[in-house]
Parts: C-alpha cells; structure tokens; sequence
C-alpha cells in the first residue's frame, strides 16, 4: 500500500477530483493507496442526492461554505478543518463492495488504541457510546473501487445541524431526537489531548506498522494538471453539484406582510420546468405572467433574480423587492 500526497490541499473541488483522479487512472494491478485529506468549510452531496432538498442554503451562503457532489453514494455530508477524510483505493472485488467492516477496521483499532470505544454500527457509520464518528460511502466502476469515510475529530457540529436540512423520516427511523445529539468528536473521548494530524500520523502509523518506511505516491506535474482540470470542468460546475439533482417538485409558502404566497415548484436537471404561484395577496398583475417568465430558469438566485431584477413585483403581489422574492423562492424563510 502507498500513502498518496495530497499536498495538503483543502479545496473540496481539488481533493473530491484527486480521489476520482486516482482511482480511474493509478496502476492497480500491484498496488493498493490510501488517501487522506481536510476540507475547508463544505458539504459533500452524494451522488444520488438532491443537492436542494439536502442542504440549508439561506445558512451555506451566508457562511459561504462549498457545496460539491462526490461520485459515491449515501447520505450529505458537513466537512471542515477539524474532519479528516480517508480513502481506501483497490481493485475492485465482489468481497469489498459494501464491506465497510473491512475498511473501518484500521480506524477502529487506532482509535480503541488512543482509548477511544469505537466500533463499527449499523450499515457504514463508527460509532462511540452510541455517537456516530464517522459516516462512509463506496464508489466501484467494476475494475476498481475506493471505500472512503469522515472522521470527526473537533468539527463545528453547530454548523453540522444548521447547514444540513436532515430527512424528519430518517430521525424518526433512527429513533433520534436531533442531530446534535446523536454526533460527537473523537476530541470528547480522548484521555490526552491531540491534533487532528496528530490523530492522521496515529491512523498511517498503525496501517504501515509492518513497513520500514512509509511508501508514499506524489502525482507528477502532468498528473496533477489532469486533477486540476477535473476539478474545474466538474466539481466546480452548477451542472454537476445542482443540475444532476434528480426531478423534484418543491413548496414554498410564507405569509408576507401583503398576504401569503404558496409557490408549487416542478424543477428537472435543476431547471425550472413548471411554477405555479397561489395566495390571497391582493395585487393585480397576473402571475401567470411571472409564470413564465421563470421557466427554463436554472433554480438557483443568480439566475432567477436576472429575470427578475426589472420586473415590479408588488405589481404581482406586493410590497416585495426582487431580491427578497429570489431570496425566498431558491432560499425559503
């Protein structure tokens, strides 16, 4: 196994494209890799996700956290300087895919070594005293595969819950009263305080124990430009982190001072397809107008408040400006 060199990067966009980078393009033939990396403020959608539904974007803009889509499946989630990232790179095999045991093994028993009590719960998550760690995902083309998970170690769990927008359906499967108190950090449990690369040095140590020296993989310039472009032409798009959102149809509804408006919202591709506007405002504009104005619109403020900006809209509801209207039909209230 070799240890790649991130380069201690922590744009999300460039460390989600390495890992696609690596694992489509290294030899696997003789070897196997193992990547770790830390974002800056993100959330990571998973591949079959509707980004919209998934995050709280009022409070991801206001923070100005990233959100970017990955291309493994399973549930969003929040990463920051205190969540350290792995990835385990293979060649595929029939006995790995959805063996999350085999993968989180290393994690556990450096952990359990540091006097943590951690075991593996569930399907994919780790777990201490009944508090998830660690959350993990798998991404396989049939030839090669990496299995790859969060560790949270002294992660802002406040921005955890409110950048989050977490299914009511999921918390009462779980049995859970709130995300916050179902989470914690590594930090809480441990007997000697420590850094987060403190605790990535533990995690190669006890990985590589059998090696005299710990093999490591720096990409070449070439191979780096390749993440890089990656990185620009996919993980940094509206296409690919919004417009790959499956169809959805979305509500919005709030009581202005003017009257209530109840947006029915149609959106495919993360284009609007089809919006109706009800309420019992009392303007005279006719909203069909609006209507269409906004189809074929992408569903982010950018773009609706471009096809907005001129309009008067109190001519169609009330006293309301086009940026406070963009606000709340992408953002809610």
């Amino acid at each position: 196994m070799k240890l790649i060199d991130n380069k201690d990067i922590h744009d999300p966009t460039i460390n989600l494209a390495l890992e696609e980078y690596c694992v489509r393009n290294l030899d696997f033939e003789n070897e196997e890799y193992l990547l770790f990396y830390i974002n800056d403020p993100s959330i990571i959608i998973g591949k079959h996700q509707n980004t919209i539904e998934e995050i709280n974007k009022k409070y991801v803009d206001e923070k100005n956290i990233i959100v970017v889509r990955r291309i493994s499946g399973g549930g969003a989630v929040y990463h920051d300087r205190g969540n350290l990232n792995f990835s385990f790179l293979t060649k595929h095999s029939d006995d790995s895919v959805n063996n999350f045991k085999k993968f989180t093994q290393p994690i556990v028993d450096t952990l359990r070594k540091l006097g943590v009590n951690a075991e593996l719960s569930g399907r994919n998550d780790i777990t201490v005293d009944g508090r998830k760690v660690s959350g993990n995902a798998q991404f396989t083309n049939t030839k090669t595969m990496f299995s790859h998970g969060t560790i949270l170690f002294n992660s802002n769990l406040d921005d955890v819950v409110e950048a989050l927008n977490v299914k009511i359906d999921k918390i009462e499967s779980k049995g859970i009263k709130s995300v916050r108190s179902r989470v914690a950090n590594i930090s809480e449990f441990l007997k000697e305080p420590m850094t987060i690369y403190d605790l990535k040095q533990k995690i190669i140590e006890n990985i590589f124990k059998d090696y005299d020296d710990i093999p490591v993989l720096k990409l070449t310039d070439k191979q780096w430009q390749q993440v890089y472009d990656l990185s620009e032409n996919k993980y940094k798009t509206w296409e690919w982190n919004y417009g790959r959102s499956p169809e959805f149809n979305m509500q919005r509804v709030f009581r202005f001072p003017f009257g209530q408006i109840d947006a029915r919202i149609f959106v495919r591709d993360g284009i609007i397809k089809e919006i109706k506007f009800y309420g019992d405002y009392l303007a005279y504009g006719d909203s069909e107008d609006l209507e269409d104005i906004l189809k074929e619109t992408r569903f982010d403020y950018e773009h609706i408040y471009s096809k907005l900006k001129n309009l008067n809209l109190s001519n169609y509801f009330g006293e309301i400006t086009s940026e406070e209207f963009s606000d709340w039909l992408v953002r809610g209230k």
